[in-house]
Parts: C-alpha cells; structure tokens; sequence
C-alpha cells in the first residue's frame, strides 16, 4: 500500500525524540511517521490513534516489523485522554497530529476522490452513520450552503446548494462524478475548471460528515495540557481552516493571561504552558513537492511544553 508522508524528516526532528520517551502519533494513518517514532524509542513506548480500521489492521503488521513497544487504538484522536487514561499515562514526551486524508483513503473506493467515480461515502470511520449520500441528498438547502461556505470557503456556495436540491428531486445523486457534474452545471464551465470548486465542496462534505474540525478544537488543547516540561506538539495542516485553529489555540497557550499581565509576579496558573518553535509554519521543500504534488498545501507548526 503506496503512502507518501509530508515532511516526514521535519516532524520527527520537531519531536525532539528522546529513546526512552513515551510519544502519540495522534493520525496514524499506514504509519508512514509512526515507523519513524518506533525506530528512535527502544525503551519507550508509542501510543496511536485512527479512525480508520483499515489503517489500524495495516499499520499493525507495518510496526510489528519495528518493535512491539506500541498500541493502536481505533479511535479519533479527541478520545486520547480517555484511551490513555485506561493505560495509566498521565504525560507524554510527544505528539504527532498529520491532518489530512492519507493517499490510500483517496486512491481507494472510499468516496473522497472526485477524480473518478465512487459512491458517495466519505467516512474515516465506517461505523459511523453519516454518510456523504446522506449530507448530499437528505441535508436542506440552507444548511448546504453553510457547510460549503463555512467548511470549504468556496464563494458560489448559493449556487452549487440551489443546484443540488433541484437536481436531486429529479433523481437520487449517488456517486462522485455525478455529484462534480452538479458543481460543474451549478457554476458554469468558465468558473468550474478555473477554481476548481469541486475540490472546496468534497473537502466540505469530509469535514462535515468527519466533524474534523470539532475533533481538532478539543483535541489540540488536550494534547498539549499531556505533555511533559519540554513535550513538544507537531501538527501538520493541510488547509486553512486547521491551520487557523491550531495557529489560534498555539497563541492562546503561548501567551500570558491578559487579566495578569503587567504584574510584578505571574501566578503559576496564568503562566504560559507553551512556547512556540517555529513562528512561522515549515513548509515542503522544493524536492518534495517534485516528488508529492498533495503536499503542496502542508504546514508545519511546532510547540515545545515550558519547564
């Protein structure tokens, strides 16, 4: 199973990694980074979240070539203190978030791909209920139009929800391509193949179904308040939206409380809990966005837990 993982070199020297350290890889994926983390830690332990089951069964076999000092929990990553809190972990030396849908999931008969045609799907995790078909055929209009607007940022967003509502009384819209097909007629040739909407509506319906976002709003925080002095949290992003959160919660952590700045004496409990590695995000290398053009849009923000 072909995987490419962006900035792999650069996530794990942001990591920081100690042998003897414990470390979550939060996205797991085919275990492109998690491989890596395995290598470095002889005595420590990995600890490792996806939602996806097809990725947990894979990357099982993957690191068990490694090392046996790993779990893999099929789980979304907001639920890591809970999972950790059942193996008696209270702090962690690293974690790893690589956001993003991981090239097996796109190159596969998944939904996620509007390149070729698939029933519409989408879901990371297939015991869940909520479907692309669902959002696509069953949400209203209104609704539509907030999720591409809000989740895709896409600006015909009015539009390509008008045209879904009206094309779907006539007939159930089922897989990828009829779906692109839809777009294409709601927002006219001209405009279709020179901004690429379709990519904006899928990114949107994913997010959506996945509820990506929310999970990345409790997760960040929570991650960051496991870490150990001088634990470092590394995220990758692959658009705006996460970037903006992870930014936003970085300077949020990084930053004295306003109510007690300017005072002779910060409090413990108003201190910073982070300090920001990397001011501004890294991105891919030129030799790496030859070799993986879906790494084009990666950013990379690094974290370190103050003492």
């Amino acid at each position: 199973m072909k995987h490419y993982t962006v900035l792999k070199k650069e996530c794990i020297e942001g990591l920081n990694i100690k042998e003897d350290g414990i470390y979550v890889d939060a996205t797991l994926g085919f275990a492109g980074d998690s491989k890596e983390i395995l290598k470095r830690i002889k005595r420590g332990k990995l600890f490792a979240f996806d939602r996806d089951e097809e990725a947990c069964i894979y990357s099982e076999k993957e690191l068990s070539q490694v090392g046996e000092n790993f779990k893999i929990f099929h789980h979304k990553f907001s639920d890591m203190l809970e999972c950790l809190e059942k193996e008696n972990i209270k702090s962690v030396d690293g974690i790893l978030f690589d956001l993003g849908v991981s090239s097996p999931q796109l190159d596969e008969n998944r939904g996620f791909s509007f390149m070729r045609e698939e029933l519409l799907d989408m879901r990371m995790d297939k015991r869940d209920t909520l479907t692309a078909l669902k959002v696509v055929n069953e949400y209203d209009k209104e609704t539509l139009k907030k999720i591409f607007y809000e989740y895709g940022e896409e600006k015909k967003s009015s539009f390509i929800a008008n045209e879904i509502v009206k094309e779907r009384k006539e007939k159930e819209i089922t897989t990828t391509k009829e779906l692109v097909e839809v777009i294409k007629k709601a927002v006219g040739a001209k405009y279709f193949f020179k901004n690429h909407p379709e990519r904006k509506i899928f990114q949107a319906i994913r997010i959506e179904i996945n509820q990506e976002l929310e999970d990345l709003k409790k997760a960040i925080p929570n991650a960051i308040k496991l870490l150990k002095p001088k634990g470092r949290i590394v995220v990758v992003t692959f658009h705006s939206l996460e970037d903006r959160i992870v930014k936003q919660i970085f300077k949020k952590y990084s930053e004295i409380n306003e109510m007690v700045k300017g005072l002779p004496e910060i409090p413990e409990e108003y201190k910073p809990l982070l300090k920001i590695i990397n001011k501004k995000p890294i991105l891919p290398s030129e030799e790496e966005l030859k070799e993986n053009t879906r790494s084009k849009s990666a950013k990379l923000r690094i974290a370190e837990r103050m003492e």
